[in-house]
């Protein structure tokens, strides 16, 4: 089977590491992975700002780009939501028959823990995380997809990992792409209301297998300076004991976030205390 990583702009722009355990947990498993370095963007944020023509060249590049793959595999629910559900929409709305036959017979798209459990059939990867984990099931993963409880069923296989539930795991972290921009105060109470949950578990890592989230949520936990990092849920799936995974503050590979004194707490909506590291 020709599997092809589609990357997404958020994760090679900054969280390049997710990409690469997703290879590495990949060859692992007996797959043979390419990388197509033509690929662009999915067209989401075009699309779900109302920029629908300027998808149209974006959706005829990913068409091309992945034409001869078996599978694409792609680390995040939000673009494997776009391609699946929006692609045939941009496509029949531009009125070209050519690349609405194109889209039709595009390979299928999964999200990891999609392809992981329904195509390979597997649960346990071989994955071992000695440490505490919460996880939070990303809107369009959860509402859009439908992928359940495919991400727990591979975290509890995990070796060596304590899995403990998130309360109000369903609810939004308010990130929502330009939303977290167009809606900042409400974006921010809604990530505050998940830090607050995430906090309560005494979880040392909060995995997700979106990034976009993960970034959201993980700012608030770094400015507070909670000491709990954000994980894909690739990475710790990747992690072995001969080749582990560290666990420390993760942040994005733009740039780290200006330091906030301790005892500053305006700067804290709707949360009355931390942990600390």
């Amino acid at each position: 089977m020709r599997i092809a990583l589609f990357i997404t702009c958020l994760t090679d722009t900054l969280f390049p590491t997710t990409g690469r355990a997703v290879v590495t947990l990949l060859e692992r498993l007996g797959c043979e992975v390419d990388f197509p370095r033509e690929q662009t963007c999915c067209g989401q944020m075009h699309f779900n700002t109302g920029y629908r023509r300027a998808c149209v060249p974006l959706v005829r590049r990913f068409s091309e780009v992945f034409a001869d793959c078996d599978a694409v595999v792609t680390p995040s629910g939000s673009c494997a939501a776009m391609v699946r559900e929006h692609h045939g929409r941009v496509a029949e709305a531009a009125g070209d028959a050519r690349l609405s036959a194109a889209v039709r017979h595009a390979p299928h798209v999964y999200e990891l823990s999609e392809f992981l459990v329904d195509v390979l059939g597997v649960t346990d990867v071989g994955a071992y995380f000695p440490h505490r984990v919460t996880y939070h099931p990303t809107c369009h993963s959860l509402r859009m997809l439908g992928v359940g409880d495919r991400p727990l069923a591979l975290l509890r296989a995990v070796r060596g990992m304590q899995l403990v539930e998130l309360p109000a795991a369903g609810q939004c972290c308010g990130f929502g792409g330009t939303f977290a921009l167009k809606n900042a105060d409400t974006s921010v109470a809604m990530a505050a209301d998940k830090v607050r949950h995430v906090l309560d578990t005494g979880a040392e890592v909060l995995c997700a297998g979106d990034n976009s989230c993960l970034m959201h949520i993980g700012g608030m936990l770094s400015r507070l300076r909670a000491g709990v990092r954000t994980l894909h849920l690739a990475e710790i799936l990747a992690s072995t004991e001969g080749s582990p995974t560290p666990v420390g503050i993760h942040l994005p590979a733009a740039a780290a976030p200006p330091p906030v004194s301790r005892d500053r707490t305006a700067d804290r909506p709707g949360i009355e205390r931390t942990r600390t590291p």
